[in-house]
This record gives structure tokens, sequence and C-alpha cells, in this order.
């Protein structure tokens, strides 16, 4: 995700700007929990590698703190967003600290990361062009960078999902995708581990 966490840096000066895109209808059909945890599958293709880069582990949102995006394999891996500060740890130790103070793009990136971790549309249209579908009970929503600076890293971003997120791909411009699948979604306080709650 640190790619992402780059591309999201460059995110200043956004102002709304919808698509003509059902937004409202699809926010409507997504849940609204505190505290939202699941399992993910993330499958990154870099140019010129045939294999791609596979990677799993846990997540969860908790409304008004942040995220917490924990890589079980191929290697242990903890990311901590708050609304101060990106965390990352590897084991007990911290691996990197970004501060929102010393940093201001943090708050900008844990904003967006958050958002579309949680499907919240309206934040999402700060940054991004919206456009989208709903079939039945699902949707699928298409990003399109409107900043000139994060369109050179990101072309396109698309959501798909019912009640929730149910995954992201992230296309870059330079041909590098990223597609993350959510599992085993669970809601409310007992959606996470004592160890998870504990990182927050």
């Amino acid at each position: 995700m640190t790619s992402w966490f780059t591309a999201c840096g460059v995110l200043f000066g956004a102002m709304p700007l919808w698509a003509d895109a059902p937004v409202a209808e699809i926010q409507s059909m997504l849940a609204k929990p505190k505290v939202l945890c699941g399992d993910f599958d993330q499958n990154k293709q870099l140019t010129g590698l045939k294999r791609p880069m596979v990677s799993n582990g846990r997540f969860c949102v908790v409304a008004d703190k942040g995220v917490l995006w924990r890589t079980l394999h191929p290697f242990p891996n903890t990311v901590r967003l708050t609304r101060d500060e990106i965390v990352q740890l590897q084991g007990d130790r911290v691996a990197m600290r970004l501060d929102a103070r010393q940093e201001p793009a943090v708050r900008m990136i844990n904003s967006v990361l958050f958002a579309l971790l949680s499907g919240d549309l309206n934040q999402i249209g700060k940054f991004f062009e919206v456009d989208g579908a709903i079939h039945e009970k699902s949707w699928r929503v298409t990003l399109k960078a409107r900043d000139p600076a994060l369109v050179r890293a990101i072309s396109k971003v698309a959501l798909e999902g019912s009640e929730h997120v149910k995954s992201i791909t992230i296309s870059e411009s330079s041909g590098d995708r990223t597609s993350i699948v959510f599992s085993k979604i669970q809601v409310g306080e007992g959606a996470m581990s004592v160890e998870e709650a504990a990182l927050f």
C-alpha cells in the first residue's frame, strides 16, 4: 500500500465534482457500522513481472479512529492509520511513523483510505470524479482522479460491493495494478480481536 500512500499525498485543494452516478442511492445501500473488520486478499501485478505479488491478512475500520491493516502472509506487517499519523509496525517495533503535524499530507491520505474502505462516497467525491451503476442489490463505482499530479500516479480506482465494499482495484499509470478482495466481514465491537483493539 506504500505507493497508494504516496499517490494520495498530492490530494490538496480538491473540491467535489460528481459524474452522472447514482451516488445517493449507492450510499444508502451501504451499512455504516462503528466497527467493521474482515479478511483481505491482495494481488499486485507489477509491470514486467509474470507472477503477481500475493498477500493476505486482516483489516479493521473503526469510525472516528481509523484503519488497521495487518498483512499476515507472506510477511507480517501492520499499518495503523489514525487522524494524526500513519504508523507501520513490524512486530513490536515501529518501522515508520508519519505525523500529521509534520507531514500535512498524512491527514489527507488517511481520509482517502478510510473513505475507500468504508465506502464513504461523499468523502471520495472530494478527490475523484465518480461514475457508477447499480444492479439489483450490488453496485460498482469507478473513480478517476482529478488532480493532475495524482493522475500521473493513478489512472483508475474501481470499487464493488453491496452492503459493504467487497473489492477495490487500483490501476496505476505505470501499468501496475493492485486488486484487493474483502471477505468474512463482521461488524460491531465483537468484530475486533483483543489484539487488534490494543493496536488502536
